[in-house]
C-alpha cells in the first residue's frame, strides 16, 4: 500500500488568500488515485486560523466515490491544535511526524465507511425528501440510533441554502459505523456563520441547534461554493 501513497509537501505562508490554492492542489493530487493523499505542513507558516478549512474543502470537493483518504502531518503542537479547533481532525487523520503516517496507513485495514449522495431540488419539497433518505439511509446502515438528531441537522442545512442562497442543495451522508455525518452543498460562497447569541433568553437559530446537537460542525468553501457539515455520534441524542 505505501508503494501508491502521494506526499504532498506544503511550506510558505497560508492565510485566506491562497487557502483556495491548496485545497485545490490537495484534489488534484487525488486524481490518479493513489492509496491515500499525505499532506506534509510541518513548515507551514499560518496566518489566519481559519485557512485550515482548506483541507475540509478538499476533502468535500472530492467526486461521490472517490475513495482517496486524506491524511495531514504537521510537526507543530500548535497548528495541530489550531487544526483540531477548526475542525480538521474531526474529519481526517493528523499526525505529528510522516514516517508515523506511513506506517499508521500500512496498517489501515480499510474500515467500512458507508456514503450516499442526492441532488435536491431548490423548493421546499427538499425538506421532505432530504429527511427521508437521512432515514432511509442510517437505517440501511443500522445506524437508527442517531436518526432523530441527523434529521434535525439535515432540515437545518436545507432550509439554510432554501431561504439564504435559492441555490441547489447537494447532501451527502456517511457512517463508519460509530458516527454519521452530514454535508450539504450549495453554490454560494457565502461561509455559513452562527448569528451572535441573543442578549436575552435561549437562541434558537437553526445552526445553534447544529452546534449543540453535534460533534463538530463546519462551514468550508469548495471550487463550486461551499459546504456546510456536521459529525454527530452516539453521545448526541434527543
Amino acid at each position: 500500500m505505501n508503494q501508491s501513497v502521494a506526499v504532498l509537501t506544503v511550506d510558505g505562508v497560508l492565510d485566506t488568500a491562497n487557502s483556495a490554492a491548496l485545497r485545490d492542489a490537495i484534489v488534484a493530487t487525488t486524481l490518479d488515485q493513489p492509496s491515500a493523499v499525505v499532506v506534509d505542513v510541518s513548515t507551514l507558516r499560518v496566518r489566519a486560523e481559519s485557512a485550515w478549512t482548506a483541507f475540509i474543502g478538499a476533502r468535500w470537493q472530492l467526486p461521490p466515490g472517490a475513495d482517496v483518504p486524506l491524511v495531514v502531518v504537521c510537526a507543530q503542537r500548535a497548528n495541530r491544535d489550531a487544526l483540531a479547533r477548526s475542525g480538521v481532525a474531526r474529519l481526517m487523520p493528523v499526525y505529528s511526524s510522516e514516517k508515523g503516517a506511513i506506517r499508521a496507513l500500512g496498517r489501515r485495514t480499510r474500515r467500512s465507511v458507508r456514503r450516499a449522495d442526492a441532488q435536491l431540488p431548490a423548493d421546499l419539497t427538499s425538506l421532505r425528501e432530504s429527511r427521508r433518505l437521512v432515514r432511509e439511509w442510517l437505517t440501511e446502515w443500522s445506524q437508527t440510533t442517531l436518526i432523530p438528531v441527523a434529521l434535525v441537522v439535515v432540515n437545518v442545512f436545507v432550509e439554510n441554502v432554501l431561504e439564504h442562497t435559492g441555490n441547489v442543495p447537494a447532501m451527502r451522508v456517511e457512517s463508519d459505523g460509530a458516527t454519521a455525518t452530514i454535508a450539504v452543498s450549495d453554490g454560494s460562497n457565502t461561509p455559513a456563520v452562527r448569528l451572535p447569541p441573543p442578549e436575552e433568553g435561549i437562541d434558537v437559530s437553526g445552526l445553534a441547534i447544529v452546534e449543540a446537537l453535534s460533534r463538530a460542525w463546519g462551514s468550508a468553501a469548495t471550487a463550486s461554493g461551499k459546504t456546510v457539515w456536521a459529525v454527530i455520534g452516539p453521545e448526541n441524542q434527543l
